[in-house]
C-alpha cells in the first residue's frame, strides 16, 4: 500500500504543476493605465 501512496503523491504534484502551468498559481491584476495628456491643434 506504500507503493500506492507514493505514487498518489507523485500525481498530486504533476497535477498541481500542470494546473500552475495552465492557469498560474495567482490570477495577476491588470495594469492600471496611466493618461497620457495630448495636446489637440485649433485651427
Amino acid at each position: 500500500m506504500d507503493y500506492i501512496d507514493k505514487a498518489l503523491d507523485k500525481l498530486r504534484e504533476w497535477l498541481d504543476r500542470i494546473i500552475d502551468a495552465l492557469f498560474g498559481s495567482e490570477p495577476q491584476q491588470e495594469p492600471d493605465l496611466i493618461p497620457i495628456p495630448v495636446e489637440e491643434n485649433r485651427r
